[in-house]
């Protein structure tokens, strides 16, 4: 492998090292000491067995959205409206557990299917609105997002308030038989993992070694081309929609019965969002996407104890996920940084 190559592969480490270089002088001039900082966001995810399972808890959900963006993104979509299908998919499995009344080897599995199915359909709605009404996927995406959530106040504040009367805090408490088994006393669901590596084994296959995959990468590669291939860029783009959709539900699912036990005001915890970041500093390299999913979930958990145990706010989590970000999309692609040319282009020059 030539030095080229080699610095190509590596370089994606310099703008992670150089946003995490930022912080640390952005620190260092507000007069806080860059080590207490790191130390404390260390201690909130790791420093206890409770936090630790927090950590995971928070990182399945961010994974299954994550994958899925993976779909919508190899057919060249930007799916905004992950963050509410992420809702949908809480409110179809808040509808199983607070309207069916049985054991949990059926209520689970209902749970599951018909949060998959409520995010599918209403990623469905996005892709029906960029083929046929012309609608770009983020406008759309954004539009329903906002009926999502609108959605819930409306359930949670009245067809599904608790008995005590209307709230926006949330639904009554869901029957024990709904809710995803969990270790210990956390809100970390084992199976919640299982099913999200599955998910990731399933869209790894598929996108590398299936026929509907080479059809999503030729559709995102150049959708004209595709189509004089013979690929259908309205069925692909919103069947690609659907499947993100679904595995966004499922992420929305583990959220409502596992990290809450009901339907909450703003379930989705801006995971839809942070997938979107997640991709995209992944530079829509799925084997990367589990590892910065992770890294985030450190993050923004061990964020929370940093204002508890120093001066500084825990929207420092944030910060240095948006740096991260930025500074991967101003430098992440060493090709493009001019440092050297493209050898084909040399060559035309010197004819």
């Amino acid at each position: 492998m030539n030095i080229r190559r080699w610095i190509e592969r590596i370089w994606i480490v310099v703008p992670v090292l150089a946003a995490l270089g930022f912080v640390v002088v952005l620190l260092v001039l507000f007069g806080a000491n860059p080590g207490d900082a790191l130390a404390a966001m260390i201690a909130g995810s790791f420093g206890t067995q409770d936090k630790v399972l927090g950590v995971l808890a928070f990182w399945v959900p961010l994974l299954l959205a994550s994958i899925g963006l993976m779909v919508t993104f190899t057919a060249g979509l930007w799916n905004i409206g992950v963050e509410g299908q992420i809702i949908m998919g809480a409110i179809g499995a808040s509808y199983i557990a607070l309207k069916v009344d049985a054991p949990s080897y059926v209520l689970i599995p209902l749970e599951i299917l018909t949060a998959m199915a409520a995010g599918a359909l209403w990623a469905a709605l996005s892709g029906v609105l960029k083929t046929r009404g012309k609608v770009h996927e983020i406008f759309s995406g954004l539009a329903l997002n906002n009926l999502a959530i609108i959605l819930t106040n409306y359930l949670i504040s009245g067809p599904w308030q608790p008995p005590e009367g209307g709230t926006f805090r949330g639904t009554a408490p869901f029957q024990d038989a709904a809710l995803l088994p969990r270790l210990l006393d956390s809100r970390f669901s084992p199976l919640s993992l299982v099913l999200a590596l599955i998910a990731l084994v399933a869209v790894a296959v598929m996108l590398s070694n299936t026929f509907w995959g080479l059809k999503l990468k030729a559709l995102g590669k150049n959708p004209r081309s595709a189509f004089l291939l013979g690929v259908s860029s309205e069925r692909e783009m919103i069947y690609g929609m659907m499947f993100c959709g679904a595995l966004a539900g499922l992420g929305g699912a583990v959220r409502v019965l596992s990290w809450f036990d009901s339907l909450r005001q703003s379930i989705s915890g801006g995971i839809g969002f942070l997938a979107l970041l997640v991709v995209m500093l992944a530079a829509y390299r799925l084997v990367l996407v589990p590892f910065i999913a992770f890294f985030f979930s450190v993050v923004l958990n061990g964020s929370i104890t940093l204002q508890l145990t120093t001066q500084l706010h825990s929207s420092l989590g944030g910060i240095l996920t948006g740096v991260l970000v930025l500074f991967v999309l101003l430098f992440g692609d060493v090709r493009k940084l001019g440092f050297w040319r493209d050898k084909a282009v040399e060559e035309v020059e010197h004819e």
